[in-house]
């Protein structure tokens, strides 16, 4: 039945047909708004590159996950791509964002439901592990570690060759706030660069889940 008649059976009048036309014009109008706003929140804490969360999403997760937790530890790990300039300077900087895309997918395919995986800057990442104890976020690490080594990442037909990751885990004590949590990590992390890469390193004052520290 057209839309410009009454259950009755009588047309609707000029009148009242405007008004029904407005009506649609007007809810169809407020759907895409609500469409476009939804894309725009998503867009506003996405990375655009990699798809992951982006550090102020990260920022804010730790915040909520550090106020609500009740005696759960939190862990994290900060991740480096080992030597990425040099895949930058051989690739141009579309070889370094395939692989920064690859690596990107790889940790979307390694996280948990309530895991939070984000870009923390350039080649810099970082994983939030609500409820994670030191010995599980030692060995997520350790697992990732292994596992970007299978990572076969072409560009323009020419693999980029074999791929390394620094990391450094943290997890959250009772009084920990997200600037010190975080700083574990950043101490770590750089601790594991220095010590010759490709390995997992745990911040000061963490109780490491065996004597040694994992490595290549």
């Amino acid at each position: 039945m057209s839309s410009t008649w009454r259950a009755t059976g009588k047309p609707l009048t000029p009148w009242k047909r405007k008004i029904a036309e407005e009506l649609g014009n007007y809810c169809a109008m407020l759907l895409a708004n609500l469409r476009l706003r939804e894309m725009l929140s998503e867009q506003a804490i996405r990375d655009p590159l990699t798809g992951l969360f982006n550090r102020r999403y990260m920022d804010e997760s730790l915040r909520r996950e550090l106020a609500v937790r009740t005696h759960r530890p939190i862990g994290i790990i900060m991740i480096d791509i080992d030597h990425f300039k040099k895949f930058n300077t051989k690739f141009k900087h579309d070889g370094g964002d395939a692989l920064l895309r690859s690596f990107g997918a790889l940790l979307q395919k390694q996280i948990r439901p309530g895991d939070v995986a984000c870009r923390f800057g350039g080649e810099e990442f970082i994983l939030i592990l609500p409820g994670a104890s030191l010995e599980v976020t030692e060995h997520r690490a350790e697992k990732l570690r292994k596992e970007v080594k299978h990572l076969k990442v072409i560009f323009q037909n020419r693999p980029l060759g074999r791929i390394t990751l620094s990391l450094g885990v943290a997890v959250s004590s009772e009084d920990s706030r997200v600037d010190n949590i975080l700083q574990g990590a950043i101490h770590a992390l750089r601790q594991a660069k220095e010590a010759g890469r490709d390995r997992v390193v745990v911040a000061p004052g963490c109780q490491p889940a065996s004597s040694s520290r994992f490595e290549a």
